[in-house]
């Protein structure tokens, strides 16, 4: 009798507490794809790369049971330097032209959910680094010049060009066809106010700084 009752409690417990597993899916990790992303070469200036751009994929591992979903347009997709490069909703990854270095790419998930099976409270996030490679003119370009913006005092502020190829918060360099008169605007921020410029073919009060960038030229910014 006992040996009945032990058998039966058994078949309960593979019916009906086994499969309660399958309820318990989880996201444990992102994976984004590709994990690494260039633009440009040493050769070309920053701004002709505006527009490359590449479609990123975010693949999420999960566990009960092991599987892995494209789940690119369930994350939240960001970059942390968005001067740099932009990613939108879908994943798209773009280069504006406008700075050079390296960014990181994010892909978050901030509920945890697959379908009708959820972990709520849970973050996951995935990352890839997306680069723009900076213009030094190797490689016989010869027909390019930088220029580079410096910042000084203790305020804040920005600074933009015309034409296109400077869009900065902080010290930055950009590539411009030589001879070309570059126009650096500088405008102040959080309460600062604009203090001068040097080094540039304008007055250093004028918050416009014209440069005729006939060769590598560097600038400097203050804002107090």
């Amino acid at each position: 009798m006992i040996r009945k009752w032990f058998s039966l409690t058994l078949v309960y417990a593979v019916v009906f507490l086994i499969p309660s597993c399958g309820h318990e899916q989880q996201l444990i990790g992102i994976n984004i794809q590709p994990a690494v992303q260039t633009f440009g070469s040493s050769t070309t200036p920053v701004s002709a790369n505006a527009g490359s751009s590449v479609q990123l994929r975010a693949l999420g591992s999960y566990i009960h049971p092991p599987v892995t979903k494209d789940i690119t347009s369930q994350v939240a997709w960001a970059s942390n330097t968005p001067d740099m490069v932009t990613v939108n909703s879908t994943g798209l990854l773009t280069a504006t032209g406008q700075s050079c270095g390296g960014s990181l790419v994010s892909a978050t998930v901030t509920t945890n959910n697959s379908g009708a099976v959820s972990s709520t409270g849970a973050i996951v996030t995935g990352y890839m680094t997306a680069n723009v490679t900076c213009f030094t003119g190797s490689g016989g370009g010869g027909g390019e010049s930088t220029l580079a913006v410096t910042f000084q005092g203790n305020g804040t502020g920005t600074v933009t060009s015309s034409p296109l190829g400077l869009s900065c918060a902080g010290s930055c360099i950009g590539s411009f066809a030589s001879g070309t008169l570059v126009t650096l605007t500088a405008a102040a921020n959080n309460g600062s106010t604009f203090g001068s410029w040097q080094n540039c073919d304008s007055p250093p009060t004028n918050p416009v700084c014209t440069v005729n960038l006939t060769a590598n030229r560097v600038v400097v910014v203050t804002f107090n």
